[in-house]
């Protein structure tokens, strides 16, 4: 009976005692590598801690207030991010204007289908209200597509600030995002030349889980009667096709939800774009999609630590960059 007691005594601290180590990997899982890259180039999760304690704050009233509105929104928010931070690293260049002499990145055709850009305006002009000249554009998109994640259902997490602002946005440099028509090879490629790996891919993929694209994204696959693709959803795309270039059709049926849904839809042969149905095709990644599909808390995981590497992506220090007055243009 006494050793039973004693055992039974010691459960209780051998659980504690792993909450509390779980609890610390948490800390630095969520804190967004704190000993990795972005310390080394001045991005402190604590950035703005003195000079404007309360960004953060701003930032996400005004994210949840336009997501309550028009939670479509919260999608266009992410890809923003992930746009800009391909294209010259995480520097709010697609924000910037097309001037007379320019034409920006806002302007590809790659970028049309973003929104949200009145979000992140609202937001700077409350902050340079607050904290005049402090407080980045590229980090209150980066700041509000992690809001956007969380409100619509998405992982928790946090990232360094600390980022300035890039002075070059030119529509020739949208080249470099990931085509709709990639294969899977060339999604790793592409993302490899950023330093990602072929997992950390496929979990920043299911981003997808939100929103919609239009026909001129998917419609090469209902011409040449795409195989990879179910022929009931083939029929499902040509019939939103029959409206239109703009005509839209969600990634999933849960559009506005962040959820793994739509590694489901690719095992039905459903992803709405080459792009995604290729993730399952490909034997170098079928594994990983089976594994978000069956797991919703493993993507979720795989997916934070994804995005705060993603928002480390060559940052402009102030050498580099600025602090933009107007998110729309430069100082």
């Amino acid at each position: 009976m006494e050793r039973a007691m004693k055992t039974h005594l010691k459960i209780p601290k051998m659980v504690a005692a792993n909450f509390l180590s779980m609890l610390l990997l948490m800390d630095m899982i969520v804190s967004g590598f704190r000993f990795g890259s972005g310390v080394d180039i001045g991005l402190t999760m604590d950035y703005y801690l003195m000079s404007c304690p309360f960004a953060e704050q701003i930032v996400k009233n005004n994210v949840n207030r336009a997501l309550q509105a028009d939670p479509t929104l919260a999608a266009g928010l992410i890809r923003m991010h992930f746009h800009d931070c391909f294209i010259e690293g995480c520097d709010a260049s697609v924000l910037l204007d097309s001037t007379k002499d320019n034409t920006a990145e806002k302007d590809s055709p790659a970028n049309l289908s973003l929104r949200g850009y009145e979000v992140i305006d609202t937001a700077k002009d409350e902050l340079e209200a607050q904290c005049p000249g402090v407080v980045s554009c590229a980090d209150i998109l980066a700041m509000a597509a992690r809001d956007a994640v969380f409100w619509s259902g998405g992982p928790v997490y946090d990232i360094p600030k600390g980022r300035k602002d890039g002075r070059r946005s030119k529509i020739q440099d949208t080249i470099n995002l990931p085509s709709p028509a990639f294969n899977a090879s060339e999604l790793i490629r592409m993302f490899g030349q950023h330093g990602f790996t072929a997992q950390e891919m496929v979990a920043l993929s299911g981003a997808h889980t939100l929103g919609v694209a239009r026909c001129s994204s998917f419609k090469p696959r209902v011409t040449a009667a795409d195989t990879t693709a179910d022929s009931d959803f083939l029929k499902t795309l040509s019939r939103t096709c029959s409206r239109g270039d703009n005509a839209e059709q969600a990634f999933d049926e849960t559009r506005n939800s962040f959820d793994n849904l739509y590694y489901n839809t690719l095992l039905r042969r459903a992803g709405l774009l080459f792009s995604d149905q290729a993730l399952f095709v490909s034997p170098r990644t079928r594994n990983i999609v089976n594994g978000y599909a069956q797991n919703q808390a493993m993507f979720f995981f795989d997916f934070q630590q994804a995005m705060v590497k993603m928002s480390a992506l060559d940052p402009k220090d102030a050498s580099k960059g600025e602090v933009r007055e107007d998110c729309r243009r430069i100082n």
